[in-house]
């Protein structure tokens, strides 16, 4: 792991000189969205080497992280959008095998939403590049460092989250 002491310390890896930055309101603006911009052209790539829309890959992701089986509903306020859009989005990612879907509750109206073992497969192999740039780039924190970034991480999405909730 990097030390922390030196605030201009060099990277081995990058060959880069990184200086301590500004942790103002702007500068992590900028950064938020180059990693945005980075982000969004992986999950593009992803998106359409399995003939899928951006919004399926965010669906994807929606039914990957969540607690539990998700429903077409609970999908539907994550993404916000229409009903119409969220089945026409879930008929493609279960045309894809991506996804599918079960009634699984005494309640057969019920639809719990699946991301099927080889589906997770197939993401996991197209992401490898990206979780090794990640891995790379967390061997470069203590873990204390990381334990900061993760809560800012945590906390910002939490409070973007809330941005979505009714009446705000």
């Amino acid at each position: 792991m990097a030390s922390t002491d030196d605030p201009a310390r060099t990277h081995a890896e990058s060959g880069e000189q990184h200086r301590d930055t500004p942790a103002d309101l702007p500068s992590f603006a900028v950064q938020l969205r180059r990693l945005n911009g980075e982000l969004n052209r992986v999950v593009h790539g992803f998106a359409a080497g399995q003939g899928l829309h951006a919004t399926d890959v965010q669906a994807l992701a929606a039914i990957l992280d969540a607690d539990e089986p998700l429903t077409p509903g609970r999908l539907r306020e994550h993404l916000g959008l229409t009903s119409g859009a969220v089945t026409a989005c879930l008929d493609r990612l279960e045309r894809a095998g991506h996804v599918h879907r079960s009634r699984e509750s005494a309640d057969r109206r019920v639809v719990h939403l699946h991301y099927p073992p080889a589906a997770k497969a197939a993401a996991r192999a197209f992401f490898r590049p990206l979780a090794a740039a990640t891995e790379s780039t967390r061997a470069q924190f203590s873990e204390a460092e990381l334990a900061v970034v993760l809560r800012f991480l945590t906390t910002l999405s939490q409070e973007l989250t809330e941005l979505r909730a009714p009446g705000r």
